[in-house]
C-alpha cells in the first residue's frame, strides 16, 4: 500500500498558466490530480488494470471506511445507497490507470487551446455530473454534485479488471471541505466589491473632508465680512466727531456771512 495522496488545487495551476485560476474546491465540486506514477506497474503487467475513485464524508465511522470485501473485490457501492456517503464510501469514478511514461506537459498550458485538454488528462473533478442521479437510463458510474459545506476524504482504487480483485489502494486523503453556501444578503453586489470596514473608513473620511472644508468657506467669510462690520460700527461715532469738528472750525463760506 503506497501512503502517497495527490491533490492539485486550481488555483496553484494557475501560477503556472493564468487560463487555470479557478477555484478549488467550489460548492460542490473538488478538483484531484489523477494517480500518475502512484501504483507499481508491475502489478498490472497485462494492463489491464483500472482505477476506482471512492468518496465519502468525513463523519462516516472508520468502521465503513473499507472499500473492499472480505474476497478482496471492490465495493459497488453508489451515492444513494450511502446517502451521498455520510454511510461510507461510495464509487464517484472509474478511468484508466493514467500513462506515466507520458504524462501531460504542463508547458503545453500557455497555449490557450490545448488547456481544457490537458485538465481532462491530469485532472479529475469529484461531483461534476448533475444529472445521473435523475436520469433513469443511467448505467455507468455516478459522479453527482457534493454538498455545500462538508468535508470529505477520498481513496484511489488499482483494480484488475480481468480478475476483478483489488491490485492496490492508497491511503484515505487529507479532509477536503467543500465551500459554504452564502445568504443573499451577504453577498456584495457592488462592482466595487467594497468590504463594510472600507465603507465605514470611507465615510467617516467624507464627514472629515466635509467639516474642513465647511471650516475653511467659514474662515474666509468672517475674514471678509469683519472689516465692513467694523466700519459700519464706527460710523456714528465718526459722525458725530465730524459734527463737533464743524463748530470749532467753522467752513470759509461760513466766516465770509458773518
Amino acid at each position: 500500500m503506497r501512503g502517497c495522496w495527490a491533490v492539485l488545487a486550481f488555483c496553484c495551476l494557475g501560477q503556472l498558466s493564468p487560463q487555470l485560476a479557478t477555484n478549488n474546491p467550489t460548492l460542490t465540486t473538488v478538483a484531484l490530480e489523477k494517480p500518475f506514477c502512484m501504483f507499481d506497474s508491475s502489478l498490472c503487467p497485462n494492463k489491464s488494470c483500472i482505477i476506482y475513485l471512492y468518496a465519502m464524508k468525513e463523519s462516516a465511522s472508520a468502521i465503513s471506511s473499507q472499500v473492499t470485501d472480505n474476497t478482496s473485490k471492490p465495493l459497488d457501492s453508489t451515492f444513494h445507497q450511502t446517502s451521498g456517503g455520510q454511510l461510507g464510501p461510495y464509487k464517484a469514478a472509474l478511468f484508466n490507470v493514467p500513462d506515466c511514461a507520458s504524462p501531460p506537459k504542463l508547458a503545453d498550458l500557455g497555449d490557450v487551446n490545448k488547456v481544457s485538454d490537458i485538465l481532462k488528462q491530469y485532472l479529475f473533478r469529484v461531483g461534476d455530473d448533475v444529472n445521473c442521479l435523475y436520469d433513469p437510463n443511467f448505467l455507468a458510474v455516478c459522479n453527482p454534485p457534493l454538498a455545500p459545506d462538508t468535508t470529505y476524504r477520498f481513496k484511489y482504487v488499482l483494480l484488475d479488471s480481468t480478475e476483478g480483485i483489488v491490485k492496490d489502494q492508497t491511503l484515505w486523503s487529507d479532509p477536503i471541505k467543500t465551500r459554504k453556501v452564502k445568504l443573499p444578503l451577504k453577498i456584495d453586489t457592488w462592482p466595487g466589491r467594497r468590504s463594510g470596514d472600507m465603507i465605514v473608513i470611507t465615510s467617516i473620511l467624507s464627514v472629515l473632508v466635509f467639516l474642513l472644508l465647511a471650516g475653511f468657506l467659514a474662515s474666509v467669510s468672517s475674514a471678509v465680512i469683519y472689516p465692513f462690520q467694523l466700519i459700519s460700527e464706527a460710523l456714528p461715532e465718526l459722525t458725530s466727531l465730524c459734527m463737533f469738528l464743524s463748530h470749532l472750525c467753522p467752513l470759509p463760506q461760513e466766516i465770509h456771512e458773518a
